[in-house]
């Protein structure tokens, strides 16, 4: 499932073509997707203006001129696609629409001349209009954490959720409660740099008070900046994440522990190997030697 880098990438690439665009057309070719489609679904998206287009951990958000938010979830296999006509030249973030339409299953045309497509073979993404004023309560955005990117996300708060917290590092950094946007894969990579055990005791990046530690520092440090070099790379292509110009992320290149169980730490001067391990039923990868 994409995770903050992937759908932030995605934002930034449906920015230019729908921020400050209106809906001249919305098709539905499938209503059923996670959830079934709201029955008036395009009549309240057509000849609106998208004001604002947002993100909210794993969720994209397209605030409109009716003061509905359009709320837009991946799932597993989804992507959205921007395209032009051949006789357009829009820039790099472009292209002329594919011929296999078998799953793009709802179609924007906007007023900036292009279409938008969602496309999801596996139907385990998720589109909702809610009230901006509800957004607040709305199930799928209350009782998030706070944003890993966002200016209020520091050692301080981190270490004040995981005071007590008797739970494994990995599994309280993949608790959205705890921190929004975070999933597998940043989870391992984010603990590699901050030289910490996934199996340590969330705990202990706190002392008694929940005042932080240096752990907890190390391991903001960590998340931030791979989560902002993984959005440099347009994110992680390793099944379905594609970018709206049909490019693959790369930053599955640059992993320095996740997926390369038996192969060396790339930390320097540590010579260690990368472990692979189950925690809570998902695959944990990390070295045993340089996170402690």
């Amino acid at each position: 499932m994409p995770e903050l880098p992937e759908v932030e990438t995605v934002r930034r690439g449906l920015e230019p073509a729908m921020d400050g665009e209106h809906f001249v057309k919305v098709e539905v070719h499938r209503a059923d997707l996670r959830w079934p489609l709201p029955k008036d679904f395009a009549a309240r998206l057509t000849g609106k203006t998208v004001t604002g287009l947002g993100r909210r951990a794993k969720y994209l958000l397209a605030d409109l001129s009716s003061g509905d938010v359009l709320l837009m979830h991946l799932g597993m296999s989804g992507s959205f696609h921007v395209f032009a006509e051949k006789d357009k030249h829009l820039g790099r973030y472009y292209h002329e629409r594919r011929k296999h339409v078998a799953h793009d299953h709802v179609v924007f045309y906007m007023s900036s001349g292009v279409t938008v497509t969602f496309n999801d073979p596996r139907r385990f993404g998720s589109m909702k209009l809610v009230s901006r004023r509800n957004l607040d309560s709305e199930p799928l955005l209350k009782g998030l954490g706070p944003e890993p990117l966002g200016n209020e996300f520091d050692s301080a708060i981190l270490a004040r959720i995981c005071k007590g917290k008797k739970t494994s590092l990995k599994a309280a950094l993949l608790d959205q409660r705890v921190v929004a946007g975070l999933g597998n894969i940043y989870v391992c990579e984010a603990l590699h740099r901050a030289r910490l055990s996934p199996q340590r005791q969330a705990s202990t990046i706190a002392d008694r008070k929940g005042q932080p530690n240096e752990r907890a520092v190390r391991l903001v440090d960590g998340i931030k900046s791979v989560l902002q070099a993984a959005i440099k790379d347009g994110g992680s292509s390793l099944r379905d994440h594609r970018l709206t110009d049909g490019e693959l992320g790369m930053f599955q290149h640059n992993f320095r522990v996740y997926d390369r169980e038996g192969q060396p730490c790339r930390t320097p001067d540590c010579r260690g190997t990368v472990k692979r391990i189950v925690q809570s039923g998902r695959s944990t990868f990390y070295c045993p030697v340089c996170q402690k």
